[in-house]
């Protein structure tokens, strides 16, 4: 639990000086733990406690993470609403995740051999805001997964991915013209 805490003092920079102490009150800290214990329940079998308290969580935090899921070290949720973490998921250590990110699978079916359905994301990667990684693909480590991205194939490690991006020129409101003629201020 304290590795998570100076995870988080030392990647959110809202958080200095008598304002770290805000870290406790952060969703994606709250979610961590529980998902901590939830995933230990799993290990040994309990049937439906670790999902009742997945549930829970994702209640009061926004935050869902499969009790099946394997979290590394020091993961960092920023905000946390709507983050969704898959059952065969597994998140390697100093990661950083942004709000609306989702390790989810490709579709409703399970493998019949209990194979993986999520993502495999490595050490010191960070997702970016609303960024969606689907199906059973691998991050390398050091992978920065920018705002929006949609990744449906592996990431090798250190690689920068963006979402295309667009800036329209913003249009000037045309004049009305005036008739030869008339008196200025006078529309026609």
């Amino acid at each position: 639990m304290l590795d998570d805490l100076r995870a988080a003092c030392r990647r959110d920079p809202a958080l200095y000086g008598t304002r770290v102490v805000e870290a406790v009150l952060y969703p994606g800290l709250w979610a961590l733990w529980s998902h901590r214990l939830a995933h230990r329940l799993h290990r040994w079998r309990v049937p439906l406690l670790p999902r009742a308290l997945s549930q829970l969580t994702r209640l009061l935090t926004g935050v869902e993470i499969h009790p099946g899921a394997t979290i590394g070290r020091r993961l960092f949720i920023d905000h946390g609403a709507g983050v969704v973490i898959g059952e065969t998921a597994r998140v390697g250590d100093d990661v950083t995740m942004y709000h609306r990110v989702t390790l989810g699978g490709r579709g409703w079916w399970r493998d019949a051999d209990g194979g993986r359905r999520h993502p495999t994301v490595g050490d010191r990667v960070v997702l970016g805001v609303g960024a969606t990684v689907l199906g059973p693909l691998h991050i390398g480590d050091d992978a920065e997964i920018g705002a929006h991205c949609l990744v449906l194939a592996d990431v090798p490690a250190g690689a920068r991915l963006r979402a295309p991006a667009a800036v329209a020129r913003a249009r000037t409101p045309s004049r009305p013209r005036r008739r030869a003629g008339t008196r200025p201020g006078a529309l026609t």
